[in-house]
Order: C-alpha cells, then sequence, then structure tokens
C-alpha cells in the first residue's frame, strides 16, 4: 500500500469517527440524581378589558380610573372631547370594552380637579390599587 492511499484511509476513519461521535443526543431523560420537574400550563393571555387595563397598569401611573356613559352605550367623540377637555391631567387613554368604557391612567389626582364634574356624565370607578 502506498502511503498516500494510507493517509485517505486514516483521514476518512477520523472523518468518519468525528461525525458519528458529534451527532445530536436525543436522550432527553434527566440525570439519575435529578427528579423530573412537572410542566407548567401556560398563563392564558388576558384580551379585551383586563388586557388594557394591564396596559395602563404597566405605565406605573398614581391613579387609573375607568370612565363608562350612564346609559351602556358605546362613548362617542363628544364624550371623548368632554373627558379630554375635563381631564387634561390623563397621560393615558386606552378605550375598551368595545367602545363603551375608557381606562385612564394619570399621576394627578383626579378628585382635586374635575372629577365632581365628571361623576355628572359618566359612571366614574377608581381602579387605583385593584
Amino acid at each position: 500500500m502506498s502511503t498516500k492511499s494510507l493517509n485517505h484511509r486514516l483521514i476518512l476513519v477520523v472523518a468518519m469517527f468525528v461525525f458519528t461521535s458529534c451527532g445530536n443526543n436525543t436522550n432527553t431523560a434527566p440525570p439519575a440524581n435529578e427528579s423530573p420537574t412537572a410542566q407548567s400550563s401556560p398563563t392564558p393571555a388576558k384580551t379585551g378589558f383586563e388586557a388594557d387595563l394591564d396596559y395602563i397598569r404597566k405605565g406605573q401611573y398614581t391613579y387609573v380610573w375607568v370612565f363608562s356613559r350612564k346609559d351602556g352605550k358605546p362613548l362617542d367623540k363628544d364624550d371623548g372631547a368632554f373627558l379630554r377637555t375635563n381631564a387634561p391631567q390623563v397621560v393615558d387613554w386606552v378605550t375598551t370594552d368595545e367602545g363603551r368604557k375608557v381606562i385612564a391612567g394619570t399621576n394627578f389626582d383626579l378628585a382635586q380637579g374635575n372629577l365632581g364634574l365628571l361623576k355628572k356624565r359618566f359612571v366614574a370607578e377608581d381602579y387605583t390599587g385593584r
């Protein structure tokens, strides 16, 4: 056998060894000293009002208010204008519940502003700390 042929065989054997030893280990059992952990089911994603409320809460506002019409109908553009005009301190407004509610996030205590006026026209729910 020639040296060239022997080198080719040696390279082939080394390559086969490298490729077979680098394969993926499909054994997924935990080591003997570890107990298997129970898989927890994912938390269902919040939707609608709860998701919108979470959005405002993540803004870390001091006060969170929810406003809706007393007749239960969706808020219209006049309602929105009234809220913005009489609560200019609100930083974030999120319309939710199919347009029937609006969530307000602010660092201003609306009771020190026009909350009384807002309550004459809307149902005002204080969600601060809830």
